[in-house]
């Protein structure tokens, strides 16, 4: 149903926008009208994707934490040692689903990550995740669509607007 709504309203919009007329004679646009049908568009799209959310955590039953930007987060396996630190460079295992189980890439497949913790270069979500562990943990994070890759997607695996479930293991942390 959520879909549909959605369709429908990128239908309308879409067929809106889209005109053979010449902008002459076009009447004015009503900035107020145009900017309150985005937000409204968008307060919709958000709304979605938290239901999404939401609905994915309750199937699988996770007990989940959830931070101030909207990232959600478990550490199942505790390790040992400090937390990840700013400037850290840290190597993960990982697997990165869908919310529809699609796997989009994963250490198996394309080797162990490595990067500089708050130097930026990955997905703001797992930035602040990461941040949360300490060596030998293990942890989910649900990265919602504007801390994973937005609007865009990646263009290749990652549609737009996608959540993204990580599935990670911090195998290295050095200073």
């Amino acid at each position: 149903m959520r879909i549909f709504n959605f369709l429908r309203l990128f239908t309308f919009v879409a067929l809106v926008g889209c005109s053979n007329e010449s902008p002459k004679t076009e009447p004015p646009i009503n900035d107020k009208l145009s900017e309150s049908s985005l937000v409204v568009a968008n307060k919709y799209l958000v709304r979605s994707e938290e239901e999404n959310i939401i609905d994915f955590v309750k199937r699988y039953g996770w007990k989940m934490k959830q931070s101030g930007t909207g990232l959600r987060y478990v550490i199942e396996n505790k390790g040992n040692g400090p937390l990840v630190e700013y400037g850290n460079t840290v190597m993960i295992a990982y697997t990165i689903r869908l919310l529809t189980g699609d796997i989009v890439a994963s250490s198996d497949k394309n080797g162990l990550k490595q990067f500089v913790s708050g130097k930026g270069g990955v997905e703001a979500g797992l930035e602040e995740g990461i941040k949360l562990m300490r060596k030998g943990d293990q942890a989910k994070f649900i990265l919602p669509s504007h801390l994973a890759f937005g609007l865009m997607g990646d263009g290749e695996k990652i549609p737009p607007r996608a959540s993204l479930v990580y599935e990670v293991e911090l195998i290295k942390i050095q200073q």
